[in-house]
C-alpha cells in the first residue's frame, strides 16, 4: 500500500512549484507566500460642525422704556387754569365795569358806531373809557394838539410808558415818494405800508403816541420822549443818538431833493439836447442814507423805552 501511494506523492511534489509560478505575485514576497489578506476599510472620521453659536456674539438688545400707566403720566401734567369766561372788560367813563363774553364795534352806515357786548347790550362810544376784544386793548381819548374829538387807539404796550397806535387810511399825492419817509413817529411821520415809491393813492398809516404813567396821551417824538426820561441818563443818551440820525436823515433828503432838481433842470436844459446830468447820479447816494440811518433811529428809541420801563 505503500509503495502504491509514491508515485503519487512525487507527482504532486513535482507540480507544485508550476502552479505556484500562475499567479500573481506579491511585491517583496517570496514564491509560493500566500497572499496577505486585504485589511478592512477604515471607517469614515465623522467631524462635528463647528459651534458657531459659540463665536458669533449675541444680537445686543436696547432696553425698552419703561411702560408708565395712563393714570401716571396725567398726574404729572400740570393742570390747566380754569377757563376765563369773562375775559372781555368794558369800562365806562362813570366809573362802571362790565365784563362779557363777546365784544364788537358796529359800525353802521348810517347812524353813529357803538359798542356791542354779547350782543344784547349796547353802548354809545362816547360812553366808553377803555375796552377790550379779542384783538387787544383799546382806550377812548383826544389826541394832543387836535380837536376834542375822541378817537380809539390800541394799546401795543404796557409799562411806565405805554405805547398806542391807530391805523388810517391816507392819500399820499407825491409822485416819487420822499414823503411820508416811512420811520414811524419817531420824528413826528407815519409808517406807510403802501411803499416808499408810486405816483400817489390811498396808503395804510399806522401813527404811533406814548403816555407816561398812565398820564396824558403825546406824540412819540424824540422831544417829547427826552423831556418823559429825563431822569434816565441811559434813556437820554439813546435819544440823544436817535435825534442825531434823524438830523442826517433830515440833510440827506435835503440833498438828495436839490441835486435831482438841478440835475433835471440840467439835463433838459443843456443845448445838445436832452442828457442825463452827472448831479442826478449824485443824488442816488444821498437818497439811500435814510433807508440805513433811519432804522438805527427807530432802534434806538425802541431801546430807550426798553430801558426807561425796567428801571435802569
Amino acid at each position: 500500500m505503500l509503495l502504491r501511494s509514491l508515485p503519487v506523492l512525487a507527482l504532486l511534489a513535482l507540480t507544485a512549484p508550476v502552479f505556484a509560478q500562475q499567479t500573481p505575485r506579491e511585491l517583496n514576497t517570496l514564491p509560493g507566500t500566500p497572499a496577505p489578506t486585504p485589511a478592512a476599510p477604515a471607517a469614515p472620521v465623522t467631524t462635528a460642525p463647528p459651534d458657531t453659536a459659540r463665536r458669533a456674539p449675541a444680537p445686543r438688545t436696547l432696553a425698552s422704556p419703561p411702560v408708565v400707566p395712563d393714570s401716571a403720566r396725567t398726574q404729572r401734567q400740570a393742570p390747566l387754569p380754569p377757563a376765563n369766561t369773562t375775559r372781555y372788560a368794558v369800562g365806562l367813563k362813570s366809573g362802571q365795569v362790565l365784563r362779557g363774553y363777546d365784544v364788537e364795534i358796529k359800525q353802521p352806515v348810517f347812524g353813529r358806531s357803538f359798542l356791542l357786548v354779547d350782543g344784547q347790550q349796547r353802548f354809545e362810544l362816547n360812553d366808553v373809557r377803555y375796552y377790550e376784544d379779542e384783538t387787544g386793548f383799546y382806550v377812548r381819548t383826544t389826541l394832543p394838539g387836535r380837536s376834542k374829538r375822541e378817537t380809539t387807539l390800541r394799546r401795543d404796550r404796557v409799562g411806565r410808558i405805554s405805547l398806542y397806535s391807530i391805523t388810517t387810511q391816507q392819500y399820499m399825492s407825491n409822485p416819487g415818494g420822499f414823503g411820508p419817509y416811512g420811520y414811524g413817529r419817531y420824528g413826528g411821520f407815519g409808517y406807510p405800508y403802501g411803499g416808499y415809491g408810486g405816483y400817489g393813492g390811498y396808503r395804510t398809516v399806522r401813527t404811533e403816541y406814548f403816555s407816561k404813567d398812565n398820564g396824558p396821551i403825546e406824540d412819540l417824538s424824540v422831544r417829547n420822549l427826552q423831556l418823559a426820561t429825563i431822569d434816565n441818563p441811559g434813556s437820554q443818551k439813546l435819544l440823544a443818538d436817535a435825534r442825531r440820525y434823524q438830523r442826517i436823515t433830515t440833510l440827506s433828503y435835503i440833498g438828495a431833493g436839490g441835486l435831482l432838481l438841478a440835475g433835471t433842470l440840467s439835463s433838459f436844459g443843456s443845448s445838445n439836447g436832452f442828457s442825463v446830468s452827472p448831479l442826478m447820479y449824485a443824488a442816488i447816494p444821498l437818497a439811500i442814507v435814510p433807508l440805513v440811518i433811519g432804522g438805527k433811529s427807530q432802534n434806538s428809541v425802541k431801546q430807550a423805552i426798553l430801558l426807561y420801563n425796567r428801571g435802569q
